[in-house]
């Protein structure tokens, strides 16, 4: 219930003092969106293995039902580049009855997440593992387009499969294919910015593509028929569902839900930071678990919050989440009005938009960042990332990012560092003669780092560098923890240190490692009269030596 309560709370904030010039702003940059929206729509529905049509119906019911639910005003939800790329071979191996149910169920794991409360744990997931899967993505849309964008034909349920078969069918490109989707492509990269802002670069050059095939009657792959109806005649079907379709999907769902989480999140977490409206994470789930139950019953594919349409949305200054249901309405009016139009679409162009929203969609700021600057963790997270989703899917890419990431991380963090030291006793400007003979063999060693299982090595080299010593001063104070491993061989040490008459003093203890020592008897072995606040002030009490035994 508290999800529904905060949820109507956002609205009535953000609908307070709604006027007719909101409701304007809200119409315009609807409509701006839509612009922007629907060459990605045409060309994201084809490159998921679906069709032109099933993206547009995706954009629509998502931008109704997803914007009215949503976790923050700014987000458009619609059919993406990276939810398109792991649909392909889903759509290759269970059809489309496979990939409505595996969104279906997706839809179900995002709605539990979000009574979980699960939005947070997107935050675990490092950076570099991001930019790694992003970019893994990319290359598979843009090895996906290569058919579309040189005329050519391959075989094979994932982009490497197409790929390998043009060594046993080919490859030969259509000159005139080529023609048409390096004019989008041109078209894209030299549009003017300014005027990008008006009428986007990818619907203009959509627009000229379209115009060139119909005005010479070029015999190019085109979209094709447009069904003028928001329910299309292939779509979820529980009676034609093969039960094991269905298990055989569970697997894709987890992908496809994941993949979301991470998409909307992130997105969310963007523009909540360029409009300063924090995006509410688990009611965001929640509209987009509806959203994608929703969705196969209409015929369309998995939808998730875009970032490129969501950025256009927030320069255009929308003010609510009606700008998300005016973009779907202004798609919807397109859908109907501009059909016959639409099905002359070359496959070529949306093929070009494709190639460079590929290009586009890698970040190239933080790839760059990371391999100038030589962060080799990061690199390694990001390379591992990137090859796992090119060469099997999201869910396996994710699960090796994120254990490399850990690995890493505990490696770095179970860095020890020991210093040893003698006692220097004019140092510390002491001049007493009995204290002086007291420490005069006296080593302190200054342990810097946790001590864990991973670093157990460092502790027993401890005994080596007593050499001649009669009391080990054991400096802790750069210890914030102790686990099970590292106490048992302290204690071990520490015994038969003591046992050779080795007077062992610890300095510097944290609240952490002192409950450690008290729960593994440590505490009872040194004596608690032989723990000091510091090196110095242990230095400064002439406590006597233990006996040695044996």
């Amino acid at each position: 219930m508290n999800l529904f309560r905060r949820y109507l709370a956002d609205l009535r904030r953000e609908f307070h003092g709604y006027s007719a010039k909101s409701l304007s702003q809200d119409l315009m940059a609807g409509l701006t969106v839509a612009a922007v929206a629907l060459p990605l729509a045409l060309a994201f529905g084809v490159s998921s293995g679906a069709d032109a049509a099933a993206g547009l119906v995706t954009a629509i019911i998502a931008g109704i039902v997803i914007s009215l639910l949503s976790g923050g005003f700014y987000q458009i939800s619609g059919p993406t580049g990276a939810m398109a790329a792991i649909l392909v071979s889903l759509v290759a191996t269970h059809g489309m009855q496979g990939v409505f149910a595996a969104t279906f169920l997706a839809g179900i794991l995002l709605i539990l997440a979000a009574f979980l409360h699960l939005g947070g744990l997107t935050a675990f997931v490092p950076a570099p593992v991001i930019s790694g899967f992003t970019s893994g993505i990319a290359v598979i849309i843009a090895l996906g387009q290569v058919d579309n964008f040189f005329g050519t034909h391959s075989e094979g349920g994932s982009a490497i499969e197409k790929l390998m078969s043009y060594g046993r069918l080919g490859f030969h490109p259509d000159l005139t294919t080529v023609a048409i989707a390096m004019c989008v492509v041109l078209i894209m990269i030299f549009f003017p910015k300014k005027w990008n802002a008006v009428v986007p670069a990818s619907l203009i050059g959509i627009i000229v593509a379209t115009a060139l095939t119909m005005a010479l009657g070029l015999d190019i792959a085109t979209v094709g028929e447009i069904p003028q109806t928001l329910v299309l005649d292939t779509r979820l079907s529980f009676s034609a569902l093969d039960p094991a379709v269905l298990t055989g999907v569970i697997g894709p769902a987890f992908s496809i839900a994941m993949l979301n989480m991470l998409e909307s999140l992130l997105c969310g977490a963007s523009a909540g930071r360029a409009t300063g409206v924090k995006l509410n994470n688990d009611q965001e789930l929640f509209a987009q678990g509806v959203g994608n139950l929703v969705l196969p019953f209409f015929g369309g594919i998995p939808a998730t919050a875009a970032l490129a349409r969501t950025s256009v949305a927030v320069r255009s200054g929308a003010k609510t989440r009606l700008t998300g249901v005016f973009h779907a309405i202004g798609l919807l009016i397109m859908m109907f009005v501009l059909a016959p139009v639409i099905r002359f679409v070359p496959l070529a162009g949306l093929a070009g938009v494709l190639m460079v929203t590929a290009w586009r969609m890698n970040e190239w700021e933080s790839i760059h960042f990371l391999f100038k600057k030589k962060f080799k963790g990061g690199m390694a997270k990001f390379i591992a990332t990137m090859i796992a989703t090119i060469v099997f899917d999201l869910t396996v890419a994710i699960l090796v990012g994120v254990t490399l990431a850990l690995i890493l991380q505990v490696s770095r963090l179970s860095r020890l560092q020991i210093n040893y030291e003698k006692v220097d006793m004019k140092r510390v400007k002491i001049d007493d003669p009995a204290l002086c003979a007291r420490y005069s063999n006296a080593i302190v060693a200054y342990i810097t780092g946790p001590l864990l299982f991973a670093n157990t090595d460092k502790l027993e080299e401890i005994p080596e560098h007593l050499d001649g010593a009669d009391t080990l001063l054991l400096s802790i104070r750069g210890v914030p923890d102790i686990d099970v491993t590292a106490a048992q061989l302290l204690y071990s040490q520490i015994s038969a240190l003591r046992d050779k008459g080795i007077d062992v003093i610890v300095c510097g203890i944290t609240n952490a490692a002192l409950s450690m020592f008290e729960r593994s008897g440590l505490l009872e072995l040194v004596d608690p009269d032989s723990i000091y606040w510091s090196v110095e002030r242990a230095l400064l009490d002439n406590r006597p030596r233990p006996e040695k035994k044996g």
